[in-house]
């Protein structure tokens, strides 16, 4: 079974209902035969089974039909970050060799600052504003042979050395997650998800539009999250979901508030869910939404190499700053955190590991990256080690995390590895050393903070614009501090834990 399989069943149950509104409806029938033409027209210009498809557009319906084309085709989807720049858009393309690249105009001045070498994979660039010259009569289409074990996507995450990796999901994986949510989430055919997290993360395309198109829901696809707009559509009578990053539901809670105190009544009864994800939801903001609307918001724990592992429950009570739960088809360890593999007592903190057909295959041409993110037991079972610590509940089994084994930062939903950033600030004249930590941040969960030590002055204004232009904005320090000297141990590495605070 592959993920077209699954999305066959709404299609033929409900062909008329609405899958996307963007913003007029586009039905089930309609999305679908727009994806036939528009794989007959992939067909015809030489695409195939295992090549990859690179998309670096915002949330648009021509996005949708045409990844469900590359899929028809079995060609594997490589979504770029819309924040990203040169030096990390160069490195995905020059990583997964995609045959074709999938843009709007509006990411034309990006692109241009590619120079041949960078993007010498891409035989063709497509815009989505062009599309109307490119379908084909599906007639004579014959969509691939796809199995469950072939890739669906390529979904580059950050690495420690800086070098971001690119962790092959296949379609048995996707299933795994959209069916495990299905059921844990209880989807229903007249569900209305409002969308407005960005396609080119998991939390969007698989969380989000994967599991709608599989349960023949209705996605309302934004092109991104204004508070003022998305406050109206909840309070709108019609939307029965909403997923969101801790960061939005902030700006919520400050967009609800300003409401009520100017007497607007705040009923949010048709809503069913509200889930929070990709970074920590703070309890102040669990319990600020619940004051203000009466719902207890979900959290969840996934991860880009494995789609969702936990869950807080459905129906049930749902404990701020935990994430649940083992979802249907997900099995989890925690071991000691200094790598000595066995498992930590329930309430004792340790590595949190997971196992299941959610978990990825591995990374993209990165063998001996692969090898070390996984360990075999006794059994002779594949854990994958996921770097988080966590600390499960010895009544309830509810799992709480308690930050990264290797520092990652995550900031507003994004991973963010202080690796990555300190080669950044070390490119730049004047610096000598560069060390970057996450410090807490209300809205935001975590943001970089660097230490610098330089040769002479050096202008934060000018470095912090030089960093805007190698790296994404959520990438880029909030606060620069110097030093003297970084703090490190005798064998030389640094010490961030007695960095000043």
């Amino acid at each position: 079974m592959n993920l077209h399989d699954l999305f066959a069943i709404p299609l033929r149950r409900s062909p008329e209902r609405p899958a996307l509104v963007s913003p007029g409806p586009i039905t089930y029938s309609e999305l679908f035969a727009e994806a036939r033409s528009l794989a007959a027209g992939l067909q015809g210009v030489g695409l195939k089974k295992g090549d990859r498809v690179a998309f670096f557009l915002g949330n648009r319906p021509e996005l949708a039909a045409f990844y469900l084309a590359v899929l028809h085709l079995g060609a594997v989807l490589v979504p770029i970050n819309l924040a990203y720049r040169r030096r990390e858009i160069a490195h995905m393309l020059e990583d997964a060799e995609p045959r074709l690249l999938f843009t709007e105009r509006d990411q034309l001045p990006v692109l241009a600052e590619l120079d041949e070498a960078e993007r010498r994979s891409v035989e063709r660039v497509i815009l989505a504003e062009e599309l109307e010259g490119f379908r084909s009569d599906p007639a004579g289409f014959a969509p691939a042979l796809v199995d469950g074990g072939d890739l669906a996507m390529l979904l580059y995450t950050s690495g420690t050395t800086g070098r971001s990796k690119g962790a092959m999901i296949t379609h048995d994986n996707v299933l795994a997650t959209v069916t495990g949510l299905l059921a844990a989430w209880a989807w229903q055919p007249d569900d209305v998800l409002l969308l407005s997290l960005p396609l080119f993360h998991t939390h969007g395309l698989v969380v989000g539009l994967h599991c709608a198109l599989s349960a023949g829901a209705t996605v309302r696809l934004c092109r991104r999250f204004d508070a003022a707009e998305t406050a109206s559509a909840l309070l709108g009578g019609e939307v029965t979901l909403f997923f969101g990053v801790p960061t939005m539901y902030v700006r919520l809670v400050e967009e609800l508030r300003r409401r009520r105190e100017a007497g607007e009544r705040l009923d949010l009864s048709r809503v069913r869910l509200f889930c929070s994800g990709s970074a920590p939801l703070s309890p102040e903001t669990f319990e600020a939404f619940r004051e203000l609307t009466g719902h207890a918001i979900l959290e969840r724990y996934g991860m880009t190499e494995t789609g969702m592992n936990l869950s807080n429950p459905y129906a049930g009570e749902r404990v701020p700053g935990t994430v649940g739960t083992p979802l249907p088809g997900v099995s989890i360890r925690i071991v000691d955190s200094e790598g000595n593999g066995g498992e930590v007592p329930a309430g004792e903190a340790g590595e949190l590991l997971v196992r299941g057909g959610n978990v990825f295959e591995g990374y993209w041409r990165a063998p001996e990256k692969t090898a070390a993110s996984f360990s075999h037991d006794r059994e002779g079972r594949r854990w994958f080690h996921t770097g988080d610590l966590a600390r499960r509940d010895p009544a309830s089994g509810a799992v709480t995390l308690l930050g990264r084994r290797h520092e990652l930062i995550l900031s507003g939903g994004f991973n963010v590895y202080p690796r990555e950033v300190e080669e950044v600030l070390a490119a730049f004249p004047g610096v000598r050393e560069a060390a970057v930590v996450g410090r807490p941040h209300p809205e935001w969960g975590e943001v970089p903070e660097a230490f610098l030590v330089t040769e002479g002055e050096v202008d934060v204004v000018e470095l912090t614009a030089w960093c805007k232009g190698q790296m994404a904005g959520f990438k880029v320090p909030r606060e620069v501090r110097f030093l003297d000297a970084l703090p490190r141990n005798a064998l030389g590495k640094v010490q961030k834990h007695l960095l000043p605070g």
